[in-house]
């Protein structure tokens, strides 16, 4: 999860439960539809004062429930219709230089550790196929890449399916 600790995320699982009640619930959702919606707004959604709903998001995002807000962008908007995830392979003993160096190029917009033969899967954004291949060039130091290009996106970033069980 990005911007939480281990620790921090070990030490707030039993606070998870106990916040995720039916009016946080609701909280999560409205802010999801809306994440710019004043706490006043937020509020009379679901029927609370403004300041016991501040209390409550303040809380989730202590907690780590509540992550950040984030703002979607074209990138074609921006001058970069070349999307692309790379599956990158390092060489011995490169994880750490790959890791550096990825953490520190702008085209790249994510990056995940993961399971298998590959060890990380970043997603990429450029302005041209010849920006791509430069890109990665750059990963090319540290192992080997699958890449794929994005055609479309049936299903885009949507929120998490916010229940309580």
């Amino acid at each position: 999860m990005p911007g939480i600790s281990k620790k921090k995320l070990n030490n707030t699982f039993g606070e998870r439960d106990a916040l995720l009640d039916p009016v946080n619930l609701r909280l999560l959702a409205a802010l999801h539809a809306d994440p710019r919606i004043s706490m006043t707004q937020l509020a009379k959604q679901v029927s609370m004062s403004a300041p016991a709903v501040t209390e409550r998001v303040q809380r989730m995002q202590r907690t780590g429930i509540i992550v950040g807000f984030h703002m979607d962008v074209d990138p074609a908007a921006l001058g970069m219709p070349v999307t692309a995830l790379v599956r990158i392979k390092p060489g011995p003993a490169q994880l750490p230089k790959l890791i550096e160096a990825v953490q520190k190029m702008p085209q790249v917009t994510e990056c995940h550790r993961i399971t298998g033969e590959d060890c990380l899967f970043v997603k990429v954004h450029v302005p041209s196929i010849a920006r791509l291949d430069e890109t990665l060039d750059q990963f090319l130091l540290y192992g080997q890449t699958t890449t794929s290009i994005i055609q479309s996106t049936p299903v885009p970033p949507r929120p998490l399916p916010v229940t309580h069980d």
